[in-house]
C-alpha cells in the first residue's frame, strides 16, 4: 500500500518523467538496426553457415545474384556487365566475355555454358558481391544495379528479396500501429463505460511501447518481424492491465472518501493481479528464447521486456494520468454494451453436458487438423511477398526463361583430383532437378588441365583452399523436391570430399526446416511446462493446471486447424509463435474464472452456484479482453501485404475469439464435471458449509 500511496502522491512528477523518457526512447528506436535476413538467425556451427564464412574469407564473396536481360544485343550486354562490375561492393560479374573475346561467336562456347547463359532472346549475368546478403553495402549495390539495368533487366537473389521486404515493412509499420490503435480504441469505447478512458489507455500503453522499442538499442538489432509486430502485440497483450486498473478504481471509488484514496487501493489490488496475469504471458514469450533458430530469442526478449514495461506503466503512468484527468473521464462515462451475463451463466451451467460432449467431439478433428497445418507450412521467405514486388517478378522470370528456380554453391577442396571432380560433376548432373553445374571443369573436361585456363577465370572460381562451383536447380527453395535434391548432392559431395560444403539459400532453408521442426517441439514443451508450474503455484492445485491448459490447447488446435480446413499454408514461424503466445496471453481468461470459482466454492456455494457466479462475473472481463486482442490484430492481418505478418496477426485475432468462447462455454462444463477432483487436489479448498447440497 505504501508503494501505491507514493504513486498517487508523485503523480505529476511521474507524468513529467514519463514524458522526458520518451526523448531517449525515440532516439534509441531510431538508432536500432533492423535485420531483414532471416537466414542470419541460423546457428553458426552448421555447415551452411561455416561455408558462408569460408566463402567470404577465401573468395571475398558473399551475396549472389542472377540478372536476366531480355531483348538486348551482345554489345550492350557487355557494356552493362562492365557497369555492373564497376558498382561498389560488386566482387565480380560473370558473362560470356568473362570466358572468351567478344570477337568469338557465343555459339562456340561449350554447349553447357551457352545454354546456362542464353535462352531465346534473353541472356544472364551472374554477379557476386563482397558482402553478405543484408549488409548495407550489398543492398546499396543492388539498388544501384537496379537503377543501371532499367526495364529490360530483372535482378534476382536474396538481397533483392531483403530490399523489397525492407521497403514494404518501412511503409507499412506505422500503418500497422495506427490500425491497431484505432480499432482497439473503438472496441474499448464500445465495451467499456467511458468514451475518453480508451484514449488514456492508449497514451499510457504507447509510452510503454516506445520505451520498449527504444531499449531495443541494447540488443544492437532486431528482426523485421519483431519490429513489425512488437508494438501491435504489446498493445494487444497489455491492454488487459489497464482495464483491470480502471475497473478496480471505479469499484473502490464507491467506498472511498476521495479519488486519491480510491486510486491507491486500486493500484495495490491491481499490482498483484496484473503481476500474476503477466507472468503467464511473459512465460509464453520466454519460451521462444529456447529456439535454436535465434529469431525466437529476438522476438521473445523484446516481447517479454514489453510486457514487463507494460505492467510498470499500468501501475505508475496510467494511475497518474487517470487522476489528472478524473473529471473529464467521469463526465464521459456511458453504459457499456455488454449486458449482465448471469443469465447466460445459468444457461451454460444447466447445459454443461452438451458442452462436455462438444469438447470431446472436437478434440480429435481439431488435433488432426492442427498436426496437418503444421506440416503444410512454407519456408520460402519470398512467398510472403506480394506478386508485384521486383524480387518476385525477377525470380519468376529466371524460372520461366532459364528453368532455374534456385542456385546452390559448392565448396570443394582444391586437393581433390581433377578426374574425381569431373566424375562428381557428372554424378551431380544426373540428380533429378539439377539443371547443370558450373565450375572450372565446365571450361575444360577430363582431358584438359585447369592450368590451361586464363588466370582471370581461375581467380573467380578457385582460392588456395577451395574451388567454388554453382549448381543450378529446377526446384524452388524449401520445397520437398529441393530438400531431397540437396540430400543427394551432399551425399555425392561427401563421397569425393568429406570436408566439402554445399551452401546457399536452398541448403540454408533446409537447415532452417530441420532446426525449426525441432524448435517447435521444444518451445511447445517449455511453454506448457512453464505455464503449468505458474498455474500450479497460483491455484495451489494439481488438477486445475491440466484443466485450464487443456481448454486453451484445444483453442490452439482449432485455431491452427482452421488454416488446414481453409486451405491456407502458413509461414513456418507462425505456428511456433501462436502456440506459445495464445497459450500465455489467453490462459489468463481461464485463471480469472477459476479464481472466482474457488472463492465461491470455498465459501459454501454448491458447485453449480459457484461456477455460475464465476462465469457471470468474469465473462464481461473475458469478453473485453478477448475483443481487445482481436481488435488490435485483425485490422493488421487484413491490411498487411507481408504474409508472415498477416498470418501471425490473423492467428492471434482468431485465437483470441476461440479462446474466449471456449473459456466461457467449455471451462465451466469441465469445472462442473471435475469439481470433486479439483477439491481433493487443491490446497485450502475446504467447503465452509459442509451441508450445502452437491447438486449438479
Amino acid at each position: 500500500m505504501r508503494f501505491a500511496k507514493t504513486i498517487v502522491k508523485l503523480r505529476v512528477p511521474i507524468i513529467l518523467l514519463a514524458l522526458i523518457l520518451l526523448i531517449p526512447s525515440a532516439i534509441g528506436m531510431a538508432a536500432t538496426q533492423v535485420n531483414y535476413d532471416m537466414l542470419t538467425y541460423l546457428p553458426g556451427n552448421i555447415d551452411t553457415m561455416i561455408g558462408q564464412d569460408e566463402l567470404m574469407a577465401e573468395f571475398g564473396k558473399g551475396a549472389f545474384s542472377f540478372i536476366v536481360i531480355e531483348g538486348m544485343d551482345h554489345g550492350n550486354v557487355a557494356a552493362l556487365k562492365e557497369k555492373v562490375e564497376a558498382v561498389d561492393h560488386v566482387d565480380s560479374a560473370i558473362w560470356y566475355n568473362s570466358f572468351a573475346d567478344m570477337s568469338i561467336p557465343m555459339e562456340m562456347l561449350p554447349k553447357k555454358l551457352y545454354d546456362a547463359f542464353n535462352a531465346d532472346d534473353a541472356t544472364m549475368i551472374a554477379v557476386f558481391f563482397d558482402g553478405t546478403t543484408s549488409e548495407d553495402g550489398t543492398m546499396q549495390a543492388f539498388q544501384e544495379i537496379r537503377r543501371i539495368c532499367g526495364q529490360q533487366c530483372f535482378v534476382s537473389g536474396m538481397t533483392a528479396m531483403v530490399l523489397d521486404l525492407k521497403d514494404v515493412c518501412e511503409h507499412e509499420e506505422p500503418i500497422y500501429v495506427a490500425i491497431a490503435v484505432g480499432l482497439a480504441i473503438l472496441a474499448m469505447m464500445l465495451l467499456l463505460d467511458s468514451f475518453l478512458v480508451p484514449l488514456v489507455f492508449m497514451a499510457s500503453i504507447g509510452m510503454a511501447i516506445l520505451y520498449n522499442m527504444g531499449t531495443n538499442l541494447l540488443l544492437e538489432q532486431i528482426s523485421f518481424i519483431t519490429m513489425a509486430l512488437a508494438a501491435v502485440l504489446q498493445l494487444a497483450v497489455t491492454m488487459d492491465y489497464s482495464i483491470f486498473l480502471w475497473h478496480s478504481y471505479n469499484e473502490q471509488f464507491q467506498h472511498c472518501s476521495d479519488n486519491k484514496e480510491a486510486m491507491a487501493r486500486a493500484i495495490s489490488l491491481t499490482l498483484s493481479s496484473v503481476v500474476g496475469s503477466s507472468i503467464t504471458t511473459v512465460a509464453g514469450f520466454v519460451a521462444l528464447c529456447f529456439m535454436s533458430f535465434k529469431l525466437g530469442l529476438d522476438m521473445g526478449l523484446v516481447m517479454a521486456k514489453g510486457v514487463v514495461l507494460g505492467v510498470i506503466g499500468c501501475v505508475t503512468i496510467l494511475p497518474a494520468m487517470i487522476l489528472l484527468l478524473d473529471k473529464p473521464l467521469q463526465r464521459t462515462r456511458h453504459r457499456p454494451l455488454i449486458p449482465d451475463m448471469h443469465r447466460l451463466a445459468r444457461g451454460v451451467t444447466k447445459a454443461f453436458p452438451v458442452f462436455l460432449a462438444l469438447f470431446a467431439l472436437l478434440v480429435y478433428p481439431a488435433y488432426d487438423a492442427y498436426a496437418k497445418a503444421n506440416r503444410e507450412v512454407y519456408y520460402d521467405l519470398g512467398a510472403s511477398l506480394p506478386d508485384y514486388m521486383q524480387y518476385v517478378i525477377a525470380q519468376n522470370k529466371l524460372e520461366e526463361t532459364f528453368d532455374v528456380a534456385s542456385t546452390h554453391m559448392l565448396l570443394l577442396d582444391t586437393d581433390v583430383p581433377e578426374k574425381d571432380v569431373y566424375e562428381m560433376v557428372q554424378e551431380m548432373e544426373q540428380v533429378e532437378g539439377v539443371k547443370y553445374t558450373l565450375g572450372l571443369e565446365s571450361f575444360t573436361g577430363p582431358a584438359m588441365p585447369k592450368e590451361m585456363l586464363p588466370d582471370k577465370i581461375v581467380r573467380k572460381l578457385q582460392s588456395g583452399k577451395w574451388e567454388l562451383m554453382l549448381v543450378n536447380s529446377e526446384y524452388s527453395v524449401a520445397s520437398d523436391a529441393a530438400n531431397a535434391q540437396i540430400d543427394q548432392l551432399n551425399a555425392i559431395l561427401k563421397k569425393y570430399d568429406p570436408t566439402g560444403m554445399l551452401i546457399g539459400e536452398g541448403p540454408c532453408m533446409k537447415d532452417m526446416i530441420d532446426i525449426t521442426n525441432h524448435d517447435f517441439q521444444v518451445v511447445n514443451a517449455v511453454s506448457i511446462v512453464a505455464i503449468f508450474v505458474i498455474i500450479l503455484l497460483v491455484t495451489r492445485s494439481l488438477s486445475l493446471p491440466i484443466i485450464l491448459i487443456a481448454v486453451i490447447e484445444l483453442a490452439i488446435f482449432i485455431n491452427l486447424g482452421c488454416a488446414h480446413y481453409l486451405g491456407t499454408s502458413l509461414p513456418f514461424i507462425a505456428p511456433i509463435c501462436i502456440s506459445t503466445i495464445q497459450l500465455g496471453a489467453t490462459v489468463d481468461y481461464a485463471i480469472l474464472m477459476t479464481t472466482r470459482y474457488k472463492s465461491e466454492r470455498t465459501s459454501g456455494r454448491s458447485k453449480r452456484e459457484a461456477v455460475s457466479i464465476a462465469l457471470g462475473t468474469s465473462a464481461p472481463s473475458i469478453i473485453v479482453s478477448g475483443m481487445g486482442l482481436f481488435a488490435a490484430t485483425f485490422g493488421v492481418a487484413m491490411y498487411s501485404n507481408i504474409d508472415i505478418i498477416s498470418s501471425i496477426c490473423m492467428l492471434l485475432a482468431r485465437g483470441a475469439l476461440i479462446s474466449m468462447v471456449l473459456v466461457i462455454t467449455t471451462l465451466p462444463a469441465l469445472l462442473m464435471l471435475c469439481d470433486g477432483l479439483i477439491r481433493h487436489t487443491t490446497l485450502g479448498m475446504k467447503i465452509k458449509n459442509q451441508t450445502v447440497r452437491e447438486e449438479v
